[in-house]
């Protein structure tokens, strides 16, 4: 069954490879790329939060507030006081979890919408502290963020650059760094899924109660996912500011906590690829939807409530459980034909 498992983690990330490797066949401007790239920044992130709300069975409702404090610390970091990047990515991220570590202790203790309210008052407290900052955070107005300096190589998406011989343009190489994050997310998330401390996570899902008695702590690790959800939204923030140029507080906003939810909800919580498509299908569809103007966002709304509707368990889950059955009813009539 482990083996079984571990060909189907190794399929699934060499087909997410193949795609990312094949998109760009389709993608004709910068506009396009640019989307695409905040689409594998975004996917990266809600890779992370699925692991707190999809395996752990813990709700965020301001988890942007991280993802926003992961954009200004190396902002502000490289851009006021000089800083290297990526010493200020991986700081950032040290800082960002340490202040999950102690915001989560205590909250994490809640349980049902009194652990939503909380987390959802972290975030409206982190959003308020980068608006009100004027002087560290340039307030609502933003601030500007160098280019991504990796170790002396200026990552921009307005340079040139050579790739195995081959000249590139800056945004395809945006594209390409991203996608490469995209699946290192994917491959440190579906390991840590099956490792023990995964299987203590999802005993916590199933009842915590029953956790407690088998000997897991489960404040340790509901703790300890909680971390690892708030660095992956910071590090995906950090590369979010460089890669946009520019950020203001949005980043951490209430509107965005609810975005990437949904996107982890809309995919299939508990699905490390269904979240991916999830963060897709969300940010395609104002761009597929944007002619319709005053329309755009009933037919947004409408869209998403038919799919909770008919596909309440996500995207992905349903499709593969559609696919399934299908092949299963082939096979039976074959087997049924032969005998």
């Amino acid at each position: 069954m482990l083996n079984r498992f571990l060909q189907l983690r190794l399929r699934g990330l060499i087909v997410l490879a193949i795609i990312l490797l094949c998109l760009p066949a389709f993608l004709s401007n910068p506009f396009h790329y640019d989307l695409a790239t905040q689409m594998a920044i975004i996917a990266a992130t809600v890779v992370g939060l699925n692991l707190l709300v999809g395996f752990a069975g813990q709700i965020s409702l301001g988890h942007a507030g991280f993802f926003g404090l992961g954009a200004y610390f190396t902002g502000i970091m490289t851009g006021t006081y000089g800083w290297p990047a990526v010493p200020a990515l991986i700081v950032g991220a040290i800082v960002v979890g340490f202040i999950a570590w102690v915001v989560g202790r205590p909250i994490l203790r809640l349980k049902g919408h009194y652990l939503s309210m909380a987390t959802l008052a972290v975030g409206f407290i982190i959003a308020i502290i980068l608006n009100n900052e004027r002087a560290i955070t340039g307030g609502p107005d933003g601030m500007p963020v160098p280019a991504l300096d990796l170790f002396g190589w200026e990552l921009s998406s307005f340079g040139q650059y050579s790739l195995f011989g081959l000249e590139i343009e800056g945004f395809l190489a945006w594209y390409l760094f991203a996608s490469l994050i995209l699946l290192l997310a994917v491959w440190f998330a579906q390991n840590l899924i099956e490792s023990p401390i995964g299987r203590a996570l999802r005993s916590v899902h199933g009842s915590e109660v029953a956790a407690r008695v088998v000997g897991v702590d489960t404040a340790k690790y509901k703790s300890l996912v909680f971390v690892i959800s708030a660095v992956y939204a910071s590090l995906m923030g950090s590369l979010y500011a460089h890669f946009q140029g520019f950020i203001t507080p949005a980043v951490a906003s209430f509107e965005f906590s609810i975005v990437l939810i949904t996107m982890v909800v809309l995919g299939g919580m508990g699905s490390t690829f269904g979240v991916i498509l999830g963060a897709v299908v969300l940010k395609l569809l104002p761009q597929v939807l944007a002619d319709f103007q005053e329309l755009e966002t009933v037919m947004f709304g409408a869209i998403l409530m038919l799919t909770m509707i008919f596909m309440p368990k996500g995207l992905l889950p349903t499709l593969t459980a559609v696919v399934s059955k299908k092949f299963e009813k082939k096979l039976e009539k074959k087997a049924g034909g032969a005998s």
